[in-house]
Formats: structure tokens, sequence, C-alpha cells
């Protein structure tokens, strides 16, 4: 069984490897994007609000042979499925709705994949607090605190 630091250290772990999805404008601060996304969320969620719905999965009865040492068998039937999901059918629409706000105020969506081992430890520390130009090979390093940096190679 996993302890609590393990779970936390592989959830980091796995986090530092995924590509890093933001909002993206160039030369505008973090803390106004940030800002931006909230108020787009906040009017999403006013204007799109939350509609859940209930639903059960499949049921399918699957059956089941069970024999003893002697050989004598038994066939049972097990029941799969049948569970009860609990979703927000408005959820995509809220979503769209949050994007279209975004690209309304200059913002686009980007996915930054992780800086190579190499970069990461050549590059100084910081934060990113204002988005720089990108460039093709631009990439992030994720910090503990839970800010990120864009390190923006120049190209050539």
């Amino acid at each position: 069984m996993f302890r609590p630091l393990a779970l936390l250290s592989l959830a980091a772990l796995v986090a530092a490897c995924a590509p890093m999805n933001i909002w993206y404008k160039p030369g505008a601060s973090v803390a106004a994007s940030q800002d931006r996304l909230l108020t787009c969320r906040t009017e999403a969620a006013q204007k799109v609000p939350v509609n859940t719905r209930t639903r059960r999965t499949p049921i399918s009865i699957v059956p089941r042979r069970i024999c003893d040492s002697s050989g004598n068998c038994s066939v049972y039937y097990d029941q799969i499925g049948g569970d009860i999901i609990f979703y927000d059918a408005n959820e995509g629409l809220r979503r769209e709705v949050v994007g279209q706000c975004m690209q309304r105020s200059g913002y686009s969506p980007v996915s930054l994949p992780p800086c190579p081992p190499e970069l990461r430890a050549n590059a100084p520390q910081g934060r990113t607090t204002v988005m720089p130009r990108l460039t093709q090979n631009a990439c992030v390093i994720r910090n503990t605190d839970g800010t990120w940096q864009i390190v923006a190679p120049k190209e050539g």
C-alpha cells in the first residue's frame, strides 16, 4: 500500500513529465493572465450553470465456471456494471465559453513540454512573471512551490 508522501511524490513526478497547458499572450503578466482566467471562469459559470446528470453504466451478465478438485463444475453468473455515475452535462460548453472569453482578450491556448534535464540544469532559477515570446523549442520548468518558468531558447 502507498503512503501519502509516496503518492504526493509520484503525482509531482508525473506532473513534471506532462506538458503544461496555459493561456498565453506575449508580454502579458502571469498575474494578469490568472486574473483574466478567473474572470472568464466566473462569467462562464454564470452563463452556463452546472447541470448534474445521473446515468448507469450498462449491465452485463457474465458466466463464471468454477470447478472443484474432483472436476465437478458449476456455472455461476456475475453481474457487472450498473454503476451510478454523476456528471455535469454543461462542463464542455462552459470550457468553450471560457475559451471564447480568453481568446477575445488576446490569449491563445498553448501546450509547453517540460524542459529537458540539461536545459533545466543550466537555466537560472526563477519563475515567469511576464510571458516571453515563444520560440519553437520553448519549454517549461515547474518549480516545487507551484510556480513555473518558461524557457525560450534562441533558435539557430
